[in-house]
């Protein structure tokens, strides 16, 4: 156990810092610290989705009996996959202190200039993705490796999917991040991203209650009544965030066709204002921003 919470906690950093030197370096790319680590963070955060992914697929495949059936990856992956939790809130504090230093965002004077006062900041900022990462860490980890006994590997092998969502969020990140908003490109996946994460994040607790259900032969209405009253919570916990996130992401698909009608209209004065003045917030280090003209979302 120790030695696979080793290999994460190396693995995910040594990534991290791995493809930030590599943009750095390559003479064709040469991009600045702060370009280097917000994509590099993205990379990351794409990588690690792909391969939680792939293990919940070969998890749930394989098991037949949704209750008994075992699969070695399950527990394995998640003791790999804990430490990227902790990495990534440092890696959004990283891309947070970059953001604010963007020249033209109004914030940038005001950039808290210390690490502490920024740290601060990013955390009121940020609350709820930075709890969100605290709590698969000191809560989901424990519950998924020790409590469940072995029971329920198709379930956790369900969840590992939600990460399907992942590299869409984050290839629109980067496009946002080298203002290609108006591209072909960004608005199919701003269509992916809206697609796959009401499937694999918002239906995928409904899914977890209908399969479990089905086992046990019951009708879909009962089986939050049929199971234990934690079993309930923790779904409802898991969920909120979701939900709440779900809805951001179709305000700003809304804002972004809203606007793509719209493009061939001159800009109100005050708009002009705006640009003319570079008054334009910079975006929180998740990518969550009700004030957003994008979909910019989080990696989780």
């Amino acid at each position: 156990m120790l030695i696979i919470l080793a290999a994460g906690s190396v693995f995910f950093p040594g990534l991290f810092l791995l493809s930030k030197q590599c943009l750095k370096s390559i003479p064709a790319l040469r991009w600045s610290e702060g370009d280097a680590v917000i994509v590099s963070a993205r990379l990351v955060s794409s990588i690690q989705a792909v391969m939680a992914s792939s293990a919940g697929y070969i998890i749930a495949s394989s098991c037949k009996d949704i209750i008994e059936d075992q699969h070695w990856l399950t527990s394995t992956y998640i003791m790999f996959a804990v430490p990227y939790f902790v990495y990534d809130i440092y890696a959004m504090f990283m891309c947070y202190w970059y953001k604010l230093r963007v020249k033209g965002h109004e914030e940038a004077a005001a950039a808290p200039q210390h690490m502490r006062s920024a740290l601060a900041s990013y955390l009121r900022r940020e609350f709820l993705m930075v709890l969100h990462h605290v709590v698969m860490v000191t809560v989901c980890f424990p519950v998924s490796v020790f409590y469940r006994q072995g029971k329920g590997d198709y379930f956790q092998g369900i969840m590992f999917m939600a990460e399907l969502s992942t590299p869409s969020v984050c290839l629109g990140k980067i496009l946002i991040q080298y203002k290609q908003q108006h591209t072909l490109l960004h608005k199919v996946n701003g269509a992916l991203m809206l697609i796959t994460f009401f499937i694999f994040r918002v239906l995928l607790f409904p899914y977890l209650y209908y399969a479990y259900g089905r086992y046990a032969s019951i009708p879909f209405h009962m089986v939050p009544l049929s199971v234990p009253w934690y079993c309930n919570l923790g779904a409802a916990l898991l969920m909120a965030p979701q939900l709440y996130w779900f809805s951001l992401i179709c305000r700003g698909a809304l804002r972004l066709f809203r606007g793509t009608s719209r493009s061939q209209r001159p800009p109100p004065s005050g708009d002009k204002e705006l640009q003319t003045h570079g008054n334009t917030l910079p975006q929180p280090a998740n990518g969550y921003n009700t004030r957003s003209s994008e979909p910019e979302l989080a990696s989780h």
